[in-house]
C-alpha cells in the first residue's frame, strides 16, 4: 500500500484540567503539547482540541454527564474516530467513555507508547517499546465484552469453572513479557560490552539531554556532521547515537544524542528505556539543551532535571545548560536571553540552525572536562600492557620507571579517569 493510500483516522484531543489544581500548567500550552503529541503520530488527522475544566474527577467516566453529552455531539458532528485524552485515564473510565461516545480512546501514556512504537528502529528500542506496551496493556484488561465470561475448565463434564478470559489474556501477556525480558537481557549485555569497550577509549563522553523537540538532534548533526533524523516534532529520534568529534582546541570527544524527555513520561517507558537512558550516567559532561523560545521552557527544564535525578545523576555531576533556538526570539526577549547567558557561567545561548553561539560553547567544553586532578603512583606488570597503553593514550602519565617485574608509573588524573582505568 502506498503511503498516501494509508487510511487516516480523524482524531480530537481533550486536555482535562482540575479547577482547584494549584500545580497545573497553563492550560493552553498544555493543550498545545497534547496536539503536538497527536501530530507526531502518523495517519492521524487532528480535527481539533478542547480544554475541559473539571470541578472534580468522576471515578467512573472522568467527566460529568453534561460534559460527556456535549462532547458526544461534537465528536458526532466532526465524525471523530479517535479521542486522545492528554492525561491519565483508568481502564474503567476508558471502557465507559468508549461506550458513551462510540469511538476509540487513548490516554497520554497510550499515545506516547504509540509514538515510540512507530519510531523505534534498533532491536533494543523495539524490544523496550514492546515491553512497555505490554505492561501498559496488562493493566487495562477489563470486563468490557461478553466473551470475558468464565470458561469451563477440566475434562469432560465434571470440570469446574476455569480461568476467565481476562486471566488467560493476562497470563499470555506475562509469558510474552518474560520472553521479551530474556531477549532484552541479551541486548543489554551487548550494550554493556560496548560501554566497557568505550571505557577503554580515553576520549571523554558528552551527552546531549533535554525535553523532546528542544533541538538536540539538530545540534548533534551540526557539531558532528552526522545525519540523525531531526524534525520539528516530538520524539523525532529515539535511539541513542554516538559520534567522535574534534573540538577547535584539538581535543577529541565522543558526543551522544539521547531520547527526548517529556512531562508525565509513562513509568512503563522510564523502566523500559532505563538501559538506554543510563548512557547519560557514563557521560563525563551532560549538556542540557533547552528550547528557550518555548513559553514553558522553565517547566520543561524542571521535568528534565527530575528525570535525570530519577536516573541517579548526582547533583554535582558536570552539567552545562544550552539555550537553543535564539533565532526564534526577537527584540527585547532576544536581548534579555543573550545578556543573561553572557553573564552566567555554564550557560550558553545558541542556535543549532544558524550556528550562532556555537564557538563559545565548543570553547567551553574542554574546560568543563578538565576536572580536579590528583597525583597517584601505580605499579603494573609486563602482562598489563593494555592498561599501560591506555594511560599513555589518555596523556596522564607524568613519570615511568621500568622494574624487574613491570613498571612504576606516576599519573595525574581525574576521578572519572581513575574509575575508567579500574574498569579496564
Amino acid at each position: 500500500m502506498l503511503e498516501h493510500d494509508r487510511p487516516v483516522t480523524r482524531a480530537w484531543v481533550l486536555h482535562p484540567e482540575l479547577k482547584n489544581d494549584q500545580n497545573r500548567r497553563a492550560a493552553e500550552p498544555a493543550l498545545a503539547e497534547g496536539l503536538a503529541l497527536a501530530a507526531a503520530l502518523p495517519d492521524l488527522d487532528v480535527i481539533g482540541g478542547t480544554i475541559v475544566r473539571l470541578p472534580k474527577i468522576q471515578p467512573g467516566k472522568l467527566f460529568g454527564k453534561g460534559k460527556i453529552a456535549e462532547l458526544k455531539q461534537v465528536f458526532h458532528d466532526a465524525e471523530i474516530e479517535l479521542v486522545l485524552i492528554d492525561g491519565p485515564v483508568t481502564p474503567v473510565q476508558q471502557r465507559n467513555l468508549e461506550k458513551e461516545w462510540g469511538v476509540k480512546l487513548l490516554d497520554r501514556t497510550g499515545l506516547i507508547l504509540e509514538i515510540f512504537s512507530d519510531r523505534a528502529r534498533t532491536s533494543e528500542g523495539v524490544l523496550q517499546v514492546e515491553m512497555a506496551a505490554l505492561s501498559y496493556q496488562r493493566t487495562r484488561l477489563v470486563r468490557a465484552w461478553t466473551h470475558l465470561e468464565r470458561q469451563r475448565g477440566g475434562l469432560g463434564f465434571v470440570g469446574g469453572p476455569g480461568e476467565t478470559q481476562i486471566e488467560a489474556d493476562r497470563r499470555a501477556i506475562d509469558e510474552q513479557l518474560n520472553r521479551l525480558r530474556k531477549q532484552l537481557a541479551k541486548v543489554v549485555k551487548t550494550r554493556e560490552l560496548h560501554r566497557a569497550s568505550r571505557a577503554k577509549v580515553p576520549f571523554p563522553i558528552v551527552a546531549l539531554v533535554g525535553y523532546t523537540n528542544a533541538g538536540k538532534s539538530t545540534l548533534f548533526n551540526r557539531l558532528t556532521g552526522a545525519e540523525v533524523f531531526a524534525k520539528d516534532m516530538l520524539f523525532a529520534t529515539l535511539d541513542p547515537t554516538m559520534r567522535k568529534i574534534v573540538l577547535p582546541t584539538g581535543d577529541e570527544i565522543i558526543m551522544s544524542d539521547t531520547v527526548g524527555f517529556i512531562s508525565d513520561l509513562p513509568t512503563e517507558l522510564v523502566a523500559a528505556f532505563r538501559a538506554t537512558l543510563e548512557e547519560v550516567l557514563d557521560a563525563d559532561l551532560i549538556v542540557h539543551v533547552r528550547d528557550i523560545s518555548h513559553e514553558q521552557t522553565e517547566e520543561q527544564a524542571q521535568d528534565v532535571r527530575a528525570i535525570l535525578q530519577s536516573l541517579g545523576v548526582a547533583e554535582e555531576a558536570p552539567i552545562i545548560e544550552v539555550w537553543n533556538k535564539v533565532d526564534l526570539l526577537e527584540g527585547d526577549a532576544r536581548d534579555a536571553v543573550l545578556t543573561q547567558a553572557a553573564r552566567m557561567d555554564d550557560l550558553y545561548a545558541i542556535s543549532a540552525v544558524t550556528g550562532e553561539g556555537l564557538d563559545r560553547l565548543l570553547a567551553a567544553i574542554p574546560d568543563k572536562l578538565k576536572d580536579p586532578r590528583s597525583e597517584e603512583k601505580l605499579t603494573l606488570t609486563f602482562a598489563e600492557g593494555r592498561k599501560r597503553a591506555w594511560l599513555f593514550d589518555a596523556g596522564i602519565v607524568t613519570d615511568e620507571v621500568q622494574t624487574e617485574t613491570g613498571y612504576d608509573l606516576t599519573v595525574f588524573w581525574t576521578a572519572l579517569q581513575k574509575e575508567r582505568f579500574v574498569r579496564l
